[in-house]
């Protein structure tokens, strides 16, 4: 993604505050949530792959 960002600063020219495309913010929060999911599912355990085409298929999914 090649975002195009403003930065507002301070009256010492501190950065406080960033101004973006709204496209690209919602991009950056939908990034954002998937890594959030990914770690709150870290620890979770895992299937084989076989396994999970035949809960799919039972499912009526695949």
């Amino acid at each position: 993604m090649s975002t195009e960002v403003h930065y507002i600063t301070d009256e010492k020219g501190e950065k406080t505050g960033v101004i973006m495309n709204i496209s690209d913010y919602q991009s950056l929060m939908e990034d954002i949530e998937d890594l959030a999911a990914c770690a709150e599912r870290r620890n979770e355990g895992t299937i084989p792959h076989e396994d999970f085409l035949t809960e799919l298929k039972k499912d009526g999914l695949l």
